[in-house]
């Protein structure tokens, strides 16, 4: 898998460390979405195995919520980009 750009990417993490491989992001608030893009060799895998593996490295602290979706709209909506859930009182 490689990251992609996409329209809504307003950060690219890495981008200055050759260690890295940059990494397109949204941030907005406290989410940051990222988009993949699989292989041809990934995506064979995917449809024979119907699993896709994830790890994240927490450093020793808590594991903060993840989602894993192939749908954009999951993350962030056509109407609004804005993913904060917190009820700041507008309507």
């Amino acid at each position: 898998m490689k990251p992609v750009k996409f329209d809504e990417a307003n950060a690219t993490f890495g981008a200055n460390q050759p260690e890295y491989q940059p990494l397109p992001a949204m941030v907005n608030g406290d989410v940051v979405v990222s988009c993949w893009e699989l292989t041809d060799e990934e995506k064979q895998q995917v449809m024979k195995e119907g699993k896709i593996w994830l790890g994240v490295m927490t450093f020793g602290q808590a594991l903060q919520p993840v989602l894993l979706t192939c749908n954009k709209s999951d993350i962030i909506p056509n109407e609004t980009i804005s993913l904060n859930t917190e009820d700041d009182g507008k309507q």
